[in-house]
């Protein structure tokens, strides 16, 4: 009978829905696995990256059932979002309809794929039931003081028309639509993610060894903890009287390097830059650099030419009263510390460049061979009575002399700003808050939540659509019952990403009435083993372990960390290049299922590259695990059905020993990757290696135990095959965990290396059971012409592996 895919798998397809085979258990005394992936976009297909993630973690999940845990495995769609308010626009079709049709034929692709995904816990973040939970998070946050509003300089993609997060702009663009950012003064709602930054940064020490170090070390750098001095620098009286402030505040690391500071500079959107701005004080060029720099990200400020402008005006130093000049920057941003920095051109790369650009002071305060000194090393120099003192002692030192002078203060600084969170955007969950003339800003009340939207809108991409509809904003003060308007901005999308996995650890059936069910959502959280991409590294990972915090603190859930192990498997590519339609490289995965089946499918993604690395597309290996699948089906089909029989190993002959040595060295191998390293190409070479070892060997006894164990160690992987085959040879009585015989890792012989004075001379095989000096005595007789007329003066054994001479 020759192997049909599309009949294996429709079949078992078939029964495992009907058996609801891969739901959880309610039995809370077993031990679990929660393995999630991170769920799609409803772009309308699937794409190969998503049968990597997916592959990956429903080989995890099918492998744990078989040890006996209770698995958690869902799937959900990420569905609010701009690319349905594109489609809408390019297709002319609401949103909604675009989403909810790909939502239907998405999942019927995945589960063609035969990932083992719960069935009964599917959600889709813009379901009115998840919004109605999400708004109720938001009211608690803003109640706790988690979510405020505020008036701030955004970034502003035009072309979508709203606001993006600084993770959300890549070079200066839309991270969605590719258009230039701009900066653009709004109001919006700020989540305070900055209150949890300490237990942030101190957590990610928990997760070492258990997340990729690249992970850690990308979200360490965005938190940006350091700790320093804050002070004062005041105007002199002709620069107050031009400015309109009296003094500013400033921050630095560097306070051993105080006597060095020879300029100030500002932020372009710093206040007293504004008023001089407003003032008219400064010269059209000025005025035009700083317009110009004010409209650049913070990203693109960075990895620009440093560049600012003279304002005029001078500071005068908290300590010698020297007046120094203050420059505008657009090194300097206005959202980390208070967008001012004390410039000390000796002793930092950055403001050295800066100052022998516009021919500044230069002013050398530390002991150096070189400038500019960088390191945090050396004696003080022209530093008053601090002179003579090492860099560290004098950091000390000055910020003490400081707090006791009442000039300023130790202070711990983060780089992490708060989350902006407002979107003008129609396809996103509203706000939940209302605002009143009399009252202000006001929540929502509980019981009128969900607050959805209007269906009947008209998708131009102007503006918001929510704005210009007649009747939807119009509502009752949820406070004092007068007239008010619902909020009309809706909520960036990584809000809904950031609590999901824990809306798929609670009970579905309460899934109406509660957030998050306590008992169940206790025992499976945190998620044991994450699959997704890189890319979130910062974005959604960061703030998923901001909202575990929060909704601990809140009393929802327990535990300090969302994700307990992460993996983060690489892009698919082909010509070298991340599949996309625009370069023309696409693989489609329901192409590959009606060729070749989704096990060759499954097989081909698994074995052409480590989890974690890219991989590049290839055809002739897209072939070559179909016919691996095809050899494993064809030699399976000539076995007899029915139990094991007891092998002894002492009555096999050599090719038998290795053979099933080989078939055990893959099982022993599967309890490492399935549990550890995830290197499922080096698991499926290993059983292609197991099999490839029957070819000598004629033992049908012996040919039924490997497969036996190979259609086990292979189910997660090719489960519909395996499962056909497993039915038809062993009534499934290999579905379970196998335990290895250590008497087939008995070696019989020993192939061992021959080296005279450390250079490999030849190999010898000898038995197993040979004492070291009977087996020192067969390397010399393999090496005799290299010791004629030579002194053996060291002989050196290492087990199993080789014998030294060292002769002279």
């Amino acid at each position: 009978m020759a192997y049909e895919a599309s009949v294996i798998e429709q079949k078992w397809q078939k029964i495992w829905q009907e058996s609801e085979a891969f739901e959880s258990k309610e039995d809370f005394t077993l031990p679990k696995k929660y393995i999630l992936s991170m769920f799609p976009y409803p772009s309308g297909r699937i794409h190969m990256g998503h049968v990597r993630n997916y592959a990956i973690g429903d080989a995890l999940a099918r492998y744990y059932r078989k040890m006996g845990f209770n698995v958690l495995h869902p799937i959900g769609f990420d569905s609010f979002g701009m690319p349905a308010e594109n489609a809408a626009i390019k297709h002319k079709i609401h949103p909604k309809t675009w989403t909810y049709e790909n939502i239907a034929y998405m999942k019927k692709e995945l589960f063609s794929l035969g990932f083992s995904f719960s069935k009964k816990r599917i959600l889709a973040t813009s379901d009115p039931i998840y919004t109605k939970f999400e708004q109720e998070f938001f009211i608690k946050m803003y109640e706790r003081g988690l979510i405020y509003t505020k008036e701030a300089r955004v970034n502003w993609c035009e072309n979508d028309q709203t606001v993006l997060a600084n993770e959300q702009v890549e070079d200066g663009k839309c991270w969605r639509c590719g258009h230039e950012v701009v900066q653009k003064v709004m109001p919006g709602y700020y989540v305070k993610i900055t209150a949890y930054a300490e237990e942030l940064l101190k957590e990610l020490e928990s997760l070492k060894g258990k997340w990729p170090t690249q992970v850690l070390t990308m979200q360490e750098n965005w938190i940006g903890r350091s700790e320093g001095l804050e002070f004062t620098f005041w105007l002199d009286e002709e620069s107050f009287k031009r400015a309109d402030e009296a003094s500013f505040e400033v921050f630095t690391t560097r306070a051993d390097t105080i006597y060095g500071v020879s300029y100030v500079a500002l932020a372009p959107e710093h206040k007293i830059v504004q008023n001089l701005l407003h003032k008219k004080f400064l010269d059209k060029k000025t005025m035009s650099q700083i317009q110009k720099m004010q409209n650049q990200s913070p990203k693109e400020r960075q990895s620009a030419e440093k560049e600012g402008c003279f304002l005029g005006i001078y500071a005068l130093h908290p300590l010698t009263k020297e007046k120094i000049p203050v420059w505008v920057a657009n090194f300097v941003l206005a959202d980390y510390g208070s967008g001012a920095v004390m410039a000390v051109p000796a002793h930092d790369e950055r403001d050295f460049d800066f100052a022998k650009k516009y021919n500044l002071n230069i002013k050398q305060v530390i002991e150096a061979t070189i400038l500019p000194h960088t390191q945090k090393e050396g004696k003080l120099l022209e530093s008053a009575e601090f002179n003579g003192l090492d860099c560290n002692e004098a950091r000390n030192k000055i910020i003490e002399f400081f707090e006791k002078e009442k000039l300023g203060k130790r202070i711990i600084n983060y780089k992490i700003r708060d989350w902006g969170v407002s979107r003008q955007r129609y396809w996103g969950a509203p706000v939940p808050m209302v605002r009143c003339e009399k009252c202000g800003i006001v929540p929502q009340k509980l019981e009128n939540l969900p607050v959805l939207l209007p269906d009947d809108v008209e998708i131009t991409g102007e503006g918001n659509p929510l704005d210009k509809h007649p009747t939807w904003k119009e509502c009752e003060c949820p406070k004092c019952g007068g007239k008010a308007q619902k909020e009309s901005d809706t909520l960036d999308t990584f809000f809904e990403s950031s609590w999901y996995y824990a809306r798929f650890a609670s009970d579905e059936k309460t899934w109406e009435d509660i957030s998050i069910e306590k008992k169940s959502a206790k025992y499976w959280l945190g998620v044991d083993e994450y699959i997704g991409g890189i890319e979130h590294a910062i974005l959604h990972l960061l703030y998923a372990r901001f909202f575990q915090k929060v909704l601990r603190d809140l009393g929802y859930v327990e535990g300090d960390e969302p994700f307990s192990r992460l993996l983060t498997q690489g892009m698919v590519l082909k010509d070298g290049a991340k599949m996309s339609k625009s370069k023309g490289n696409v693989v489609n995965p329901d192409d590959i299922i009606k060729k070749y089946g989704a096990d060759t499918a499954r097989l081909f993604i698994l074995f052409a590259a480590p989890p974690a690395k890219e991989l590049e597309w290839n055809d002739d290996a897209l072939e070559g695990a179909y016919r691996f699948i095809v050899r494993l089906y064809d030699r399976a089909l000539k076995l007899e059905s029915g139990t094991l029989e007891e092998i002894s190993q002492e009555t096999l002959n050599k090719e038998e020993k290795y053979a099933r040595l080989k078939v055990y060295e893959a099982l022993k191998k599967s309890q490492e990757v399935y549990t550890k390293s995830f290197a499922f190409n080096t698991l499926i070479a290993a059983c292609m290696e197991a099999l490839n070892a029957f070819g000598v060997c004629k033992n049908k006894a012996l040919e039924r135990e490997a497969f036996y164990i190979i259609l086990n160690i292979l189910e997660p992987i090719i489960p519909h095959i395996c499962f056909e085959l497993s039915e038809k040879l062993f009534h499934f009585e290999n579905f379970k965990k196998l335990e290895l015989k250590p008497e087939v890792f008995v070696k019989d012989s020993l192939n061992l290396g021959v080296s005279v004075n450390g250079k490999k001379r030849a190999e010898i095989e000898v038995n197993a059971s040979l004492s070291q000096d009977e087996i020192i005595w067969l390397a010399k007789e393999k090496v005799a012409k290299w010791l004629e007329g030579k002194s053996v003066i060291k002989e050196i054994y290492v087990p199993n592996s080789l014998v030294n001479l060292v002769v002279k």
